[in-house]
């Protein structure tokens, strides 16, 4: 089986308006930038790749452990960013000398680029990748497009 980008993108869609909620994964009651990929994972192919262990607000960051970003290295295949194509996945570092913990779903690309991720107050929202946020990108990677 295949999977399309458009796929992807569509199946981040449907969690728009889906709330914020720490370490949730379930479209419409509640997720967390990395439940939204979860979920969208989930619906393409099924089981989740990994288990993913509790983890705090704040993640790794007082041991400075790249969590999320070795995660994202050992399930999705890693492209600069320079390469970006819609339905990416970008990782995103918040505060510089911080580690990469926020991760978002490339919706459109082009002259106005767009990304959908979950939000601490806002929930899954669907935003322009705008410079504060393109700054941010540290990595990019690709969902794998063939299904075993």
């Amino acid at each position: 089986m295949t999977v399309d980008r458009q796929d992807i993108v569509a199946e981040a869609r449907r969690w728009l308006g889906t709330p914020y909620v720490h370490q949730a994964s379930v479209r419409g009651a509640g997720a967390d930038c990395l439940g939204l990929l979860r979920g969208i994972w989930r619906a393409l192919y099924g089981a989740e790749p990994e288990s993913v262990p509790s983890y705090s607000m704040d993640w790794s960051e007082p041991q400075g452990d790249e969590r999320m970003w070795d995660a994202a290295r050992r399930n999705l295949t890693s492209k600069r960013p320079s390469e970006l194509a819609t339905g990416d996945v970008l990782l995103f570092r918040m505060r510089d000398g911080g580690i990469a913990k926020h991760v978002g779903v490339a919706s459109e690309i082009g002259a106005v680029p767009r990304f959908i991720h979950a939000y601490s107050g806002h929930g899954v929202v669907e935003n322009a990748l705008s410079d504060p946020w393109r700054r941010r990108v540290v990595a990019c990677f690709a969902f794998p497009l063939e299904v075993k």
